[in-house]
């Protein structure tokens, strides 16, 4: 049996050399300020900053904000940051002005960019280094992540996004329906069928080539992007490949109260573990 993320042969260059932003914008919907939470001790965006920053593959971290109070919060903390337009509709766009920034600085000698959202502070570090792989890759202009869904609830739920990927890894289809369809009134599930197993969830972290960046926020919206509500729709109405790979886990951003409170209690129980491994060695 192969590896989900086995590759066909196909040329191959060297490791990349990879500079993720981090989009952190002040005002939220659901959640007003997040970015600015602090009741671990940290910022919001700092957990997710401090993480990246982990993974072996990324040369360098950069907080892209539409906020002074961030870009102040940021140097407090020590993390670089870039203070970009706050009329931007989407992370990804945000990310290309940071890029832009950066690159007129003369401080853009990066083979790809990784696009990890400000409230995604628990990103397994092997899975950013697996996205970067990905690009070893000649081909490979974009890459994103995936994981299995593991319930009914979870495969009609709307605000999961599924993708259905082609026999190389490359995405053929986002939706916020269950795609490929594992059950059905008319028709019965099969003995032996995949069923549940076949539907995949999306985990939105991006790697792109910059020239690809630049093309992905310079294309028109797609009527299935705007039917879905997804983004990167956009790309693949454009006829282009989208590499997906499988994630080592699933993770889970922070939208809501609750999913903060859960990420506190979380923090905590990590840290007294960290003291608690710390005093035995003393």
């Amino acid at each position: 049996m192969t590896d989900a993320n086995e590759p066909q042969a196909r040329g191959r260059r060297g490791q990349p050399r990879a500079l993720a932003i981090v989009p952190a914008r002040l005002g939220s919907t659901r959640m007003p300020r997040k970015m600015l939470r602090r009741e671990t001790g940290r910022y919001l965006f700092e957990h997710t900053v401090r993480n990246t920053e982990r993974a072996p593959s990324i040369a360098r971290v950069v907080l892209a904000t539409d906020s002074d109070e961030i870009v102040r919060a940021a140097a407090e903390v020590g993390v670089e940051a870039v203070l970009t337009s706050p009329e931007h509709p989407s992370g990804t766009d945000r990310v290309h002005e940071a890029w832009n920034l950066l690159a007129a600085g003369g401080d853009a000698d990066y083979d790809v960019v990784v696009n990890v959202q400000g409230d995604e502070p628990d990103l397994p570090t092997a899975d950013l280094d697996l996205v970067v792989s990905a690009f070893a890759e000649d081909d490979v202009e974009i890459a994103t992540l995936c994981a299995p869904v593991t319930s009914r609830e979870e495969a009609l739920d709307p605000a999961v996004v599924k993708v259905v990927r082609d026999a190389r890894g490359d995405a053929l289809y986002f939706s916020r329906s269950a795609v490929p369809s594992f059950e059905h009134p008319s028709r019965p599930m099969r003995p032996g069928a995949p069923g549940l197993k076949a539907v995949e969830r999306h985990i939105g972290v991006y790697g792109f080539r910059p020239d690809a960046l630049a093309e992905f926020c310079a294309l028109p919206q797609g009527e299935l992007e705007a039917t879905e509500s997804l983004e990167q729709l956009r790309w693949l109405e454009a006829g282009r490949r989208m590499r997906v790979l499988v994630a080592s886990e699933t993770t889970y951003g922070i939208d809501t109260e609750e999913d903060y409170a859960a990420f506190v209690a979380r923090t905590g129980r990590e840290n007294e573990g960290e003291l608690l491994e710390g005093s035995k060695t003393r």
